[in-house]
């Protein structure tokens, strides 16, 4: 394959310091950008060694060496982002700083770049909302989002779609189901591991725990990124969208077993809080998410993992994780 130069914004964070691993292995020259509110050097450690490496600490809502990291790169994977869903009910000028703002910088970048770029985009099951179709396919609609960030996300994808079609780029688009495995930071699997570490007797849970979400294991992300990107480098379409996940769900109650499981805690007593508005977890919170993976699926690649195997490895790596801090 095609040496390229690759950008990966956010790629000190949990996904993209899984990509860059792997473009680096595959012998691509990768710059990565991050302001480190989400991303940790620690999570690139071993990466920094490789000559082929540039790590670049920028904050995209006030960018400096945007522009001319963008004009060096081929292939520009956007995956800053703040993607803790839950501050939106608190934080929503978060989400558009963060997400929104820095996305228009990224784009801007590109525009004045004055050479044809793909963009791969990292965005969210949330776009969808609640969706009446499960598993929920690419063309559903209306796309109502229920949260700040599930907004902020699909505010994304309308500018970098109209940025490829004014502009002359192209741009890949990967709606991500929950995204679980070493170096998480966020989400169920991480709020249960602390939660119980603090209390090994009793681990409260948002909601009523019937909550029903996919998740792929972050290995089975990148390699679908990977897939993705490649086959879509060599085609012409100007945009294409694809959701990333597995092709089952599970229960926050089942997560709940798992994690305490793999911490070795058997008669921990179980809170339900009941939740918000019918047993969510918060407000914005889709209760029930699994997203059709079947135009996935016809291009060739399958995920390794189901929901259930994702989240045992990603506790059982998550576990090991915490007690070596």
């Amino acid at each position: 394959m095609t040496e390229h130069t690759m950008l990966i914004t956010g790629g000190a964070g949990f996904i993209g310091s899984h990509l860059a691993k792997a473009l680096l292995d595959e012998g691509h020259k990768v710059a990565i950008l991050d302001n480190f509110s989400n991303g940790k050097t620690e999570n690139i450690q071993q990466l920094l060694k490789n000559p082929s490496l540039t790590l670049v600490k920028e904050d995209l809502k006030k960018p400096k060496e945007l522009l001319p990291n963008v004009r060096a790169s081929d292939i520009i994977f956007h995956l800053a982002a703040n993607p803790e869903v839950k501050i939106g009910e608190t934080e929503p000028e978060t989400h558009f700083e963060e997400n929104i703002l820095a996305t228009f910088n990224v784009l801007e970048a590109v525009r004045k770049s004055e050479k044809p770029k793909i963009i791969v985009f990292a965005s969210t099951s949330t776009v969808y909302g609640e969706s009446e179709q499960v598993p929920t396919r690419e063309e559903y609609g209306p796309l109502i989002p229920i949260s700040t960030y599930g907004a902020s996300k699909l505010a994304c994808e309308a500018l970098i779609t109209s940025y490829a079609y004014t502009f002359n780029h192209r741009a890949l688009i990967l709606r991500l189901a929950n995204v679980i495995g070493p170096r998480s930071n966020h989400g169920v699997i991480v709020d249960f591991i602390k939660k119980i570490s603090a209390n090994p007797k009793e681990l409260e849970i948002l909601g009523d725990g019937k909550q029903q979400k996919s998740y792929m294991h972050v290995s089975d992300c990148i390699d679908a990124f990977m897939h993705l990107t490649w086959a879509f480098s060599k085609g012409d379409e100007r945009v294409e969208i694809f959701n990333l996940g597995s092709d089952d769900k599970v229960t926050v109650a089942q997560i709940a077993e798992i994690v305490s499981e793999e911490m070795k805690t058997p008669d921990i007593k179980y809170k339900f809080t009941g939740g918000v508005e019918g047993g969510r977890g918060w407000k914005g919170d889709v209760k029930i998410m699994q997203l059709s993976i079947d135009k996935l699926l016809r291009t060739g690649w399958k995920p390794r993992h189901s929901s259930e195997q994702a989240v045992r490895l990603a506790a059982r790596a998550l576990v090991r994780e915490n007690k070596d801090r």
